[in-house]
This record gives C-alpha cells, structure tokens and sequence, in this order.
C-alpha cells in the first residue's frame, strides 16, 4: 500500500508542494539538456569548435548523468529525496556558474559535467516523492507529469533561451539558470519531506539493503527491455533538440530567434501528449505496452518522412512535423513505470533509475558520433566563421536518429505488459518455479 494511502489525512495542496520543489530542479536539468542546441554556433565561435565538439559537449553532460543515474537512486532510496537533492541542486548551480564564467574548453567540459551530476538525482527523486505521497493510481500520470515539467525545461531552453542570449550573451543566461538552480536547491533542503507526517523512517542499514536489492533489479530480465527501449527513444528525442536548430539555420538561413520558435516545436508537443498519455495508460486504457507500442511505430514513420523531406518542406509544415513528432515521442514516458512495475515497489527509486540510464546513456553515446557524421560531410563552407553544413549532412546525421526510431518500436515488443499494478511478486514467484 502506499505511503499516503496509510495518511488519508494529507491535504492535497501539500502533496503537490512536496512534489513541486524536486520537480523546479529537475525542470532546470532538463533545461540544460537542450541548452547546447542554441548556444551551438556561439561555443563554436568562442573556443573555435566544430560541431563534433559541440556534440561531445552536449553528451558529458549525459555521460555524468548517467554514471551517477543507479547510484543516486540508492542513495534516494537510503538517505531520502530532501538531502540528495539539496546536494545536487548545489552541484548542478557550482556547474552552471563554471560554464557562464569558463575561459577555456576543459573548463566548459567541466562544468558541464558538474550540472549533468547535480541533476542526476532529479528526476528519480521526483519520482520518488511522488509514489510516497501520492496513491498509487497516480503513479503513471505523475511519472508522465514529471516527464511534462522537464519538456518545459527544454522549452525554456529554446526561444526564452535565445532572447536571453540575445539580449545579455549567453555567459550571462547561464550565470542566471546557475543562481536560480542554488536558490531551488534552498527549497528543498527547507521545504521537502520525504514523507507524509506520521510514517515511520527507514530502518538503520537502509543503504545495505537497498544495495542488496540493487542486484535483484539488474537481475530481472524485465527491467532491460524498458531500458533498451528508452536508449533509443531518447537518443532520438536528444539527438533532435539538439541539432534541430543549427539545421534551421544552416538550410533555412533562419536567424536564432526564428530557428528557436520553430525548434519549440517539439517540446510544445512533448508539453501536451506526455501527461495526456500518462493519464490514458492509469484511468483509460489500464495499459502501458500496447500505446507504448503504437506510437513507437508512428514515431519511426514520422522520422522516415522527416528525413526523406529535409530541405524541402515549407516551414509551417515543417513545424507541423516536428509537431507530430513530438507528440508520438512522447510515448517514452511510459518506460518508467513499466520499470516500476516489475520491480518491487521498495526499490521503485533504484528500478526507475536503471531504467532512466538507458535513455541517458543513449543521448550520451550518440550526440558525439552525430556531430562527428555532421563534420565528415562539411563542405568547407563557412558563415560568421562557423561551420555551414549542407542538408546532405544533416541527412545522413537524421537518418541515425531514424534507425534508432524503429529499434525503439521493435523494442517494445519485448517489454511486459504489466496493466498498470506491480507484477514483480508474480513475476519473481514464476521465475523460481522455472
């Protein structure tokens, strides 16, 4: 039974607060996942880089996130959200300063390193915020709710974050995000409970036992077909926030302004069918596989269509596409409680993290190489300075992204349906019968 289930006596204005102030942090870590996309041609000019670079850039910051992703889920699990995420808000605003100040590359690297460790408790922390005080009814709609408040972030990250740089440079954006991201790591550590009044702390070695539990999750044959499946899901939607506006600006000639109103696109999308799907799979369709596995179809052939019109489109319909994208994209947030669901509902932050990796370490792993596929193709040509890639190269780099639409829709066939309650009892009690 959950936590606020035993505390019918919880006010739900207090539940919203307890799950809004992680909620802010991770909002800014999601901004930061997107930040690179508009900034691109300003790093270049600045450290004189080319789009590789730039790549691997936007990727440390998933290489660190999804390094610490398992290990913060234990420690969510043992310590409580309120301290670890305190501690990674801290992390995330030191990083952010460090690039708004970095006078040389490893410097940029390193601060955006930090902000990808600072932010790797967010969203597992959330998450676990939510199943503590809420029913667990609502754990799917909450999960695709989260998901929402981070799609806002990159969509803060798009024009807001282009009349920002515009108007102060991006130096002074980031040093911004960075004091906001210190004072919302204050909230927390002021304001978030772990849980509910009344409901006892876990017991001393917490830390042992969820260790000890660790190895059941990695062990569950279940846990891995989300994982996969959210690799390639999210390797795709990384990959397209974060190349779609130096491709407006290098096809299109669109100046950052409009190239950023046009890569919003997306993140509206993302806006509108995450909580919509979240709550059809908890109240409509009491599934998660079956829509999971549709729009993992619709998804790739949207991305069939995107590649085979690159350059062509008029840009209202390349909006309306990038729309639609969006909206069958949004099909990854049902990984996260199918991985819940087949785990026990004790290590739910250990089980959400595992799964959470395999979309980071799939925008981790392909951000660089695609830049890299991006430069192979370079001309030579130049604007400002920077490197102008022709719209073959930007076909070759999307059609990556495309493959990786359809291994995530092939993927899901694999993944248990679990209709929305916790089969790991079951599950675990057919696996010893074996």
């Amino acid at each position: 039974m959950a936590i606020s289930e035993r505390n019918p006596a919880v006010a739900p204005s207090r539940r919203w607060v307890m799950w809004s102030l992680p909620a802010l942090l991770f909002l800014i870590g999601f901004f930061h996942r997107a930040a690179p996309g508009v900034i691109a041609r300003d790093l270049m000019h600045v450290f004189a880089i080319s789009s590789a670079t730039v790549g691997w850039l936007a990727g440390a910051y998933f290489y660190s996130y999804a390094g610490l992703m398992v290990p913060a889920g234990l420690l969510v699990d043992a310590y409580g959200v309120r301290r670890v995420m305190t501690i990674g808000g801290v992390v995330m605003g030191v990083g952010a300063l460090i690039m708004a100040t970095a006078s040389s590359l490893p410097l940029l690297f390193a601060g955006r390193l930090l902000v990808g460790a600072g932010a790797a408790p967010t969203f597992v922390g959330t998450l676990k915020i939510a199943a503590a005080w809420f029913p667990p009814a609502q754990f799917g709609f909450l999960a695709a709710l989260t998901a929402t408040v981070g799609v806002l972030g990159a969509l803060v990250s798009t024009l807001p974050l282009a009349a920002l740089v515009t108007l102060g440079g991006w130096r002074t954006a980031f040093a911004g995000v960075g004091v906001v991201t210190l004072a919302g790591a204050a909230l927390c550590a002021f304001g978030v409970r772990d849980r509910p009044p009344g409901v006892a702390a876990p017991p001393a070695g917490r830390l042992r036992d969820v260790l000890a539990g660790t190895g059941q999750v990695l062990r569950n044959p279940h846990t891995w077909p989300p994982f996969l499946a959210f690799f390639c899901f999210y390797s795709v939607v990384g990959n397209q926030m974060l190349w779609t506006v130096p491709y407006l600006r290098d096809v299109y000639g669109l100046g950052l302004g409009p190239a950023a109103f046009y890569a919003t696109a997306t993140s509206v999308a993302l806006l509108i069918a995450a909580p919509l799907i979240g709550f059809a799979s908890d109240r409509l369709l009491g599934r998660r596989k079956a829509p999971l596995l549709a729009l993992g179809v619709v998804q790739a052939a949207l991305w069939l269509v995107f590649v085979g019109t690159l350059g062509v489109l008029p840009l209202a319909l390349f909006y309306a596409l990038l729309f639609a994208m969006g909206l069958a994209g949004a099909a990854f947030v049902l990984v996260w409680p199918i991985g819940r669901e087949v785990n026990p509902p004790e290590l739910d932050g250990v089980a959400v993290a595992v799964v959470n990796l395999g979309g980071f370490l799939g925008a981790a792993l392909t951000q660089g190489p695609i830049g890299a596929v991006l430069d192979a193709r370079w001309t030579g040509a130049l604007a400002e300075g920077v490197r102008r890639y022709p719209v073959e190269a930007y076909r070759d780099a999307f059609t990556i992204c495309a493959a990786l639409a359809a291994a995530a829709a092939l993927l899901t066939l694999l993944v248990r349906g679990t209709r929305g309650r916790n089969f790991s009892r079951e599950l675990w009690s057919l696996r010893d019968t074996v």
